[in-house]
């Protein structure tokens, strides 16, 4: 009896060997489709390869391809468990054609593995084609001998495939095993046909025609496959049973719940068990691609199938959390096919473990208040929607785990009250953000917001993604379409683009739609969506299509090295400064990073040498940089720092980066942990270099660091020694000995300088720089010895030295020297201690100033100073100096 595994094997080795390339599944969230939540088949990655957008190096393929239905338009969720085939989660297998072969090798590639391969009995086989696809129907005839009643002709759209109501589109078969009388059930298009005893276990879509709008249809140039087996049914059948749930792998994570919970996994417990088996796959795929539970979005699907599993752990009496120990056997069965499994093991266990502890006080809490409500009721009557969305509001217990609870016990919910309920909710809220004038077209946003729900974010694992644009604004108004030449404000349904937040700045790059394109030129975040600031550059962009977003790279991944270096920077500060420092503001842009931190004194050369010394260290270290979902106070529990002026909701992302003995983290080895939402690098070494350019205050109490990563690190060490090497060549000297050397010139200028100020003051003393007009005589002015000189060669810096020298030549008077500077005049004034009651220095230095053409002028009695434009009039300067001192 094969085992699924060997299914999977079988399947990729004969197509392998029939040429196909064997493409890794694609994540579950995907990349080129923005009108899915999640991939739900395995044409979804190859898409864009169908559509001739894109080309690879291959022109056939084959997949095993992860897939979940659990939300949007593919939802199975509400049916798990109660049925033997609906799954959330679940492989499907599949060979494709772009433009290679067609339908004369595809249904010969699809008998041989069925009947061969699988060995599958060939006489317990029917298919189906179109009603008009005689080809296929021929074919199905030669290659497998199939007889006219074991061919079906349906006429329907279920055998006529469409990607859209344009584009690619062409009749399907499929291929049907019977399980025998025993089952009740009739064959497709009969009016059993919803039985379990026929079961579709592969299709075959020929992509043949492409429509057009006007309902009219053309033969492609280059016809394709796109096939489709779901290996959870095959495995059914091939291990004698029409029960998905039995199966090998299905039983041995079901087999695991019974074990952990000591429970019959076939006794009254069993739909619980297959919930939580089922479950377990998906959450833990979801979570290995990147989703994190949250309240909105796919992480808001994700905790809706994470809580359902949970509930049925709680009704099947677990005490203590249950789904994360049954990761182990999961990744046993499946993680060889799938190593992201493996990768991600630590991280999924983690997740479930802290949202199942946090839940299970929600799911009591919810399931006492709602056994309450209910006993107040009519026997069987609905629970009103007003008590449903009071669970939901106030106590956090989502409708459709009230719902998943009322149909155990053949109840429901009133949901019309509960949606008027929610409406008058939203009403309120709408209000209270119009109140807030955060922007000035706040509601436009809360609308566009409450229509199309808040934006997915996707730029933590890519940089290349699909969005389905959902408005666009123009000059405060919503619009329909945009042209080239205008600036708009676009919003998708889900973007790479980071938006500003946190202290990083928002992504650019490019937007593009069949028939226009635009420049984004920053992204922010309004109630909730993305807002991307974009010109349009061609053609015109309209809302509801899907748009291809390609992220800057270089920018992002310089602002990604940036963001990372803040937080091992902080972690620094801390360590050299002390557990006083904290986040106080921050920024992290393409082209530098800056950390504004509480600290009261500037940073000695040695701190700011330590700092960015132990900041390479790590980044050398070249550690894995994790990121996990917690509670903050989880968060804050393991040392985590929080950043300042955010608000955190019920769980935050939280940022480890290296290895040290520092007692943070799970194990106490974690060097950085910090609350976080923005973009990181993934391994430190990618920050590749760290400069810190210097300390500055930003405020009282607040110190500044700034600093360079990466590229723009490497260009400004480059700079400085281009520049070292210009100063080593004009100081004719090693650049090793430059320092040595300039303090050596420094001291001769010194040196020089005090030389030359003494022989200015000698010449000026000995009347070698005095004016022409010999004004620099000793006259007695009203009984005062007063001292006047216009002096050429001098510096204003000289003047008070030169009036202490003639002070002291004197010993009782006053003293004014004006010094001609290149045309403009300094004067200096000096009044012996014994005159200073008579005169002011002061008062003679302003009013020689006025004469000068200048205005005030100051100091002290003894000594004053000031300045003027015009030296010509140092005469009448010295005039009116005399006339103060007369009286």
């Amino acid at each position: 009896m094969p085992s699924l595994n060997d299914i999977r094997t079988t399947f990729l080795d004969y197509f392998r060997r029939q040429g196909h390339e064997v493409v890794d599944s694609s994540p579950l969230v995907p990349r080129n489709d923005p009108t899915l939540m999640f991939a739900n088949s395995g044409m979804v990655q190859f898409k864009n390869l169908f559509t001739g957008v894109e080309h690879r190096d291959y022109t056939r393929a084959t997949t095993s391809q992860k897939c979940v239905r659990a939300g949007g338009k593919h939802n199975d969720l509400d049916n798990v468990g109660y049925t033997m085939r609906h799954h959330t989660f679940f492989e499907m297998l599949g060979n494709f054609s772009f433009g290679d072969y067609f339908k004369e090798e595809a249904i010969p590639f699809a008998w041989d593995v069925v009947t061969k391969e699988l060995g599958i009995d060939a006489s317990r086989l029917l298919v189906t084609v179109y009603h008009t696809d005689d080809e296929a129907a021929d074919l199905w005839k030669k290659v497998a001998g199939l007889p006219d009643d074991r061919i079906i002709r349906i006429a329907t759209n279920d055998n006529f495939w469409m990607m859209g109501p344009t584009g690619p589109c062409g009749p399907s078969s499929e291929i049907f095993f019977d399980h025998g009388d025993h089952i009740w059930g009739g064959p497709p298009g009969s009016p059993e046909e919803d039985g379990d005893r026929f079961v579709e276990i592969w299709n075959l879509v020929f992509m043949q025609f492409e429509q057009f709008e006007d309902g009219s249809r053309v033969e492609l140039p280059k016809k394709s496959i796109d096939t489709g087996m779901g290996i959870e049914r095959v495995a059914a059948l091939l291990q004698g049973t029409n029960d998905n749930y039995a199966t090998d792998l299905m039983r041995a994570l079901i087999e695991a719940s019974a074990n952990q919970t000591s429970t019959d996994p076939d006794g009254p417990g069993k739909t619980h068990h297959r919930v939580i088996a089922d479950h377990l796959r998906s959450t833990s795929f979801l979570i290995a691609d990147g989703v994190m539970p949250s309240n909105e979005g796919r992480g808001y699907v994700l905790r809706r199938i994470m809580r359902r599993a949970m509930r049925h752990a709680h009704l099947l009496g677990a005490k203590d959390p249950l789904m994360y120990r049954l990761v182990p056997e999961l990744v046993r069965q499946m993680g060889g096919a799938y190593p992201e499994l493996q990768q991600a093991q630590a991280l999924i266990t983690e997740t479930l473990e802290s949202e199942e502890t946090r839940f299970r006080q929600t799911l009591e809490r919810g399931l006492r208040l709602l056994d309450d409500e209910l006993a107040g009721l009519p026997e069987g009557a609905d629970l009103p929607g007003e008590a449903a969305f009071k669970l939901y509001d106030t106590y956090g217990f989502p409708l459709d785990l009230t719902q998943d609870a009322l149909r155990e016990k053949d109840r429901s919910v009133d949901t019309d009250g509960f949606d008027a309920a929610m409406a008058e909710q939203k009403a309120k809220a709408r209000a209270a953000w119009s109140g807030t004038g955060e922007t000035q077209d706040s509601t436009i946003w809360f609308d566009i917001a409450e229509e199309h729900g808040a934006t997915d974010f996707l730029g933590y694992d890519t940089e290349k993604a699909e969005g389905q644009i959902v408005a666009i604004v123009r000059d405060g108004a919503v619009v329909e379409s945009a042209s080239a030449g205008e600036t708009v404000q676009i919003v998708l349904n889900q973007s790479p683009f980071y938006a500003e937040s946190g202290g990083q700045v928002g992504d650019t790059g490019t937007l593009a739609v069949e028939g226009g394109q635009a420049k984004v030129t920053d992204t922010r975040k309004i109630a909730g969506v993305f807002v991307h600031m974009a010109e349009i550059t061609e053609g015109v962009v309209p809302v509801g299509v899907g748009a291809e977003l390609v992220v800057d790279h270089d920018r992002r991944s310089a602002i990604r090295a940036n963001h990372s270096a803040t937080h091992l920077l902080h972690e620094a500060l801390r360590e050299r400064l002390g557990d006083h420092v904290a986040q106080r503001g921050s920024l992290n842009a393409p082209d530098r990073l800056r950390f504004d931190f509480s600290h009261n004194h500037a940073l000695s050369p040695e701190d700011l040498a330590s700092v960015e010394a132990e900041v390479n260290a790590f980044i050398r270290q070249n550690t894995a940089v994790e990121t996990r979902i917690m509670t903050p106070d989880d968060a804050r529990a393991i040392g985590a720092q929080a950043l300042f002026g955010e608000k955190y909701g019920d769980e935050v992302r939280v940022v480890s980066m290296g290895e040290a003995d520092t007692g943070k983290g799970a194990d106490g080895k974690t060097y950085s942990i910090e609350l976080c939402g923005g973009t990181h690098v993934r391994q430190t070494g990618d920050i590749g270099l760290f400069v810190a350019l210097g300390d500055s205050a930003s405020s009282a109490g607040v110190r500044r660091v700034e600093a360079l990563t990466g590229e723009a690190a490497r260009q400004h060490l480059a700079r400085q020694a281009q520049r070292l090497a210009e100063v080593a060549g004009a100081v004719k000297t090693p650049p090793a000995d430059v320092v040595e050397r300039v303090r050596t010139l420094m001291d001769e200028r010194k040196t020089l300088q005090n030389e030359i100020a003494q022989l200015r003051r000698e010449l000026a003393m000995a009347g070698g720089a005095g004016a022409a007009n010999g004004a620099g005589n000793m006259r007695e002015v009203n009984g005062i010895p007063f001292v006047a000189q216009v002096l050429q060669g001098v510096t204003a810096k000289d003047l008070r030295g030169l009036i202490d020298d003639h002070k002291s030549r004197i010993g009782s008077g006053a003293v004014l020297l004006i010094a001609d500077t290149g045309g403009k005049a300094a004067v200096a004034a000096g009044v012996t201690g014994d005159v200073t009651e008579k005169v002011s220095a002061v008062d003679l230095v302003k009013a020689a100033v006025v004469e000068l053409g200048g205005i005030g002028g100051g100091g002290r009695p003894d000594m004053a100073q000031g300045g003027g434009k015009d030296v010509e009039n140092a005469d009448a300067a010295i005039k009116a100096a005399e006339a103060v001192i007369g009286g």
